[in-house]
């Protein structure tokens, strides 16, 4: 417990200590440049008012942003047009490295986005949260240009829940609660300092995101957590208070498919235990009779990026300095 204090003490900043405008100093001293990503499905609703608070405070008013890129995994709805007409680049998952096929799911989406952006450091974003504050992104980039030990930042915040009594201010992040934390303090105890540690807003540096698997679906968060850790050690690793976080919340049955994905990436870093199925069963009751109905929660690794031929060519190609392609 004592290690973990003095993590905790080393290597949680809090959002508000961070100004937009010293970051871009800092940011343009040690020559560095920042994508802000974010996976979309389906989020018409709110993806504008992201793209358009970020474009707004962080490209216009304090240029701390260079590349804003909203990746579409197949959305049915407006959401590309939406993030285009609010300042985003729109990129459809499907286009980015064809030959490799496509896997279902954000882990995908935030794979691809490391070939198709040019940032030494990478902010990724949901897309459905409500309320939205640019402050976000300016919290997750600030202990990456303050201190140049810490390569990867997680989001930390309240979640309130809406349930029909209205809005309470915790509540959010059941399957935090229920399987995550659980999972990583019996499995990976260095890791139980993370307040959210499937939190979908974090942010780190290219040498490290490229050098790690990401996993499909639901589980990219938590393979990300356990396998930079071991690639560049916790000390490497901070979160950040960004306040209070919200966004549309999913069934309880959605949740245990989610939580499916995240327990079978646990499993998949855990050699000594075979997986039986990639089957989660679930129930439905209608009509006075209750029918099973199975749901494939199997993930998929994709491979650290910098492994892939058209990734590795393309960093090569870059002009030392500049940030431009050949």
């Amino acid at each position: 417990m004592t290690d973990l204090s003095d993590w905790l003490r080393r290597r949680t900043y809090v959002g508000t200590e961070f100004d937009a405008a010293d970051l871009l100093a800092e940011k343009q001293r040690q020559g560095l440049t920042v994508s802000v990503v974010l996976p979309a499905l389906d989020e018409e609703r709110t993806v504008g008012a992201i793209v358009s608070a970020v474009h707004r405070e962080l490209r216009t008013v304090v240029p701390l942003v260079d590349e804003l890129v909203v990746v579409d995994s197949g959305s049915s709805d407006g959401t590309s047009a939406v993030a285009a007409a609010a300042g985003a680049r729109v990129v459809h998952a499907g286009d980015v490295l064809p030959h490799l096929g496509r896997v279902a799911g954000k882990g995908e989406a935030l794979w691809k986005s490391l070939h198709v952006t040019d940032g030494d450091l990478i902010v990724f974003m949901d897309s459905d949260l409500v309320a939205f504050d640019p402050r976000f992104v300016v919290g997750l980039l600030g202990p990456l240009l303050a201190d140049p030990a810490v390569g990867y930042v997680k989001g930390l915040y309240d979640r309130p829940l809406a349930t029909t009594d209205g809005l309470v201010p915790t509540g959010g992040g059941r399957v935090t609660e229920l399987l995550a934390r659980p999972l990583l303090n019996a499995l990976w105890p260095h890791l139980a300092g993370f307040v959210q540690p499937l939190s979908g807003e974090y942010a780190g540096r290219r040498e490290l995101l490229d050098g790690v698997p990401f996993m499909s679906g639901y589980g990219v968060e938590l393979g990300l957590l356990v396998d930079l850790a071991d690639t560049a050690g916790v000390d490497a690793l901070a979160q950040v208070d960004l306040g209070t976080r919200r966004h549309s919340h999913q069934s309880e049955a959605a949740l245990g498919r989610m939580a499916g994905q995240i327990l079978q990436t646990a499993l998949a870093r855990c050699p000594d235990i075979a997986v039986g199925s990639d089957s989660l069963v679930q129930y439905v009751r209608s009509e006075g009779s209750v029918e099973a109905v199975a749901w494939d929660v199997g993930v998929l690794a994709r491979p650290p990026m910098r492994t892939v031929p058209a990734y590795a060519a393309q960093r090569a190609a870059r002009l030392p300095g500049d940030g431009r392609q050949r």
